[in-house]
């Protein structure tokens, strides 16, 4: 989940760009230049990551979701290719802040270092708590950060989606656990929950967590 707010915040860049450059467009042509060169920007984005046509879909998330029950160490064990996690041993811990919101500490390893981000959940729907969103920098917008289910204790599975003008969505999707390995039905029935709420984790790969030392 290391750094999962940058793309996040390119495209709300590229989305305030290309707005601007849409109302002042005059004529279908001038307006059809401005898709066109918003389209060409996000390519290098959508090359990396897994573009799918339409806007996100809206899974079910987990049902009386208890934000304090799952605080905590988790570890990632499985997810959709991402730019922004490069590295192996990727775990995140967080800590529930006196106001509500939770301290989120990600780290992995990469190059042989030990690569840490700090950053901040909160709870952004109240009427649907499993709905979070994750900032790793102030200046930053919030990233969505969806539980679809857990048992607080196990395992978790966790989906972010970020909508390009209702034409297309790059999504992520990730299966944590509270230790770093799950065994293979775990894992097969967190695909097929995903699958079930019309999430392409047909390019999902195991997340490398062996040799990671002391436990980091």
């Amino acid at each position: 989940m290391i750094q999962i707010n940058s793309l996040s915040s390119t495209v709300h860049h590229i989305l305030h760009d290309f707005k601007s450059s849409f109302l002042l467009a005059k004529g279908k042509t001038s307006k059809m230049k401005a898709l066109l060169v918003v389209l060409a920007l996000f390519l290098p984005i959508i090359n990396a990551q897994v573009p799918h046509w339409g806007p996100c879909p809206e899974p079910a998330t987990q049902p009386a979701f208890n934000l304090k029950k799952f605080m905590g160490r988790w570890f990632e064990i499985a997810k959709l290719p991402a730019q922004f996690e490069r590295g192996r041993c990727i775990e995140t811990n967080f800590t529930l802040k006196l106001d509500g919101t939770a301290h989120v500490m990600s780290s992995e390893i990469l190059k042989g270092e030990l690569k840490t981000i700090e950053g901040t959940a909160v709870v952004e729907d109240k009427r649907n708590p499993a709905k979070l969103g994750i900032s790793f920098s102030y200046v930053l917008p919030y990233t969505p950060y969806w539980i679809l289910s857990t048992d607080y204790e196990n395992s978790a599975l966790v989906y972010s989606c970020t909508d390009v003008l209702r034409l297309f969505h790059v999504d992520f999707a990730w299966i944590l656990g509270r230790t770093r390995s799950l065994p293979a039905a775990t894992i097969d029935h967190g695909k097929e929950v995903f699958t079930n709420n019309n999430i392409d984790v047909s390019r999902m790969i195991l997340s490398r967590q062996q040799g990671c030392g002391k436990d980091l």
